[in-house]
């Protein structure tokens, strides 16, 4: 059974993204002149905010929690990033985002599933490749942490749900890898991307349960 998603809060989500879209377009000469001006003269500085979709899975040695398949989640945030040299268009980027991962499988013959909510801190090096006046290839890698803040597992067959962070159950920090790449068209940015969990979620000192999620995102920056 696929994740039920909350598909009011990516409604709403969507909507102000369109909002903010419209307002930066209409504000981009305005964003480049504040540019000019910023970090010494030299550096570019730009801030983004993103909505998409992921698409996660835990893969893990405990039967009980290895949710192998895929579940499908929001993902929204911001970010700044700042080029690191002025003769090279090579880019440093964080920010904060709002993203759901998980997984589902079936255990005894019953299904189940289980969402785990982060908030979550990437930390990525891009390179601008220019390929006309107003589109650029954004190849980049690099890494995140997050510390989790919700989320439930449901067991369908038992008809029974308990928090997904709990001592039975998973550990609230994770950190991994991130790798992947994005296309900017003047204000407009959209990217896939892959994470790939380093850190042991679960709570046992024999089993290991790691996060993947592949990611599709839309922006802005400005």
């Amino acid at each position: 059974m696929i994740k039920h998603m909350d598909f009011k809060k990516m409604k709403r989500g969507i909507a102000t993204l369109v909002a903010l879209v419209v307002c930066m377009s209409a504000s981009a000469q305005f964003g480049q002149e504040v540019r000019r001006g910023s970090f010494a003269d030299n550096h570019e500085i730009y801030y983004g905010l993103r909505l998409g979709l992921g698409l996660a899975n835990v893969n893990s040695d405990d039967k009980r929690l290895d949710g192998g398949d895929t579940q499908a989640g929001l993902n929204i945030g911001g970010v700044i990033g700042f080029q690191l040299s002025p003769s090279a268009p090579v880019y440093l980027e964080s920010g904060l985002f709002y993203t759901e991962k998980g997984g589902k499988g079936v255990l005894d013959k019953k299904k189940f599933t289980y969402d785990l909510n982060y908030l979550e801190v990437p930390i990525l090096v891009k390179y601008k490749y220019e390929m006309d006046t107003d589109l650029n290839l954004v190849p980049f890698a690099g890494g995140y942490v997050a510390m989790g803040v919700g989320g439930k597992i449901k067991n369908f067959g038992d008809r029974e749900t308990e928090s997904s962070f709990s001592s039975e159950n998973f550990k609230r920090f994770d950190g991994g890898l991130r790798f992947g790449c994005g296309i900017e068209y003047q204000v407009l940015y959209a990217d896939i991307a892959y994470e790939f969990g380093l850190a042991n979620i679960c709570h046992s000192d024999w089993e290991t349960s790691k996060n993947g999620c592949f990611y599709i995102n839309i922006g802005v920056n400005f």
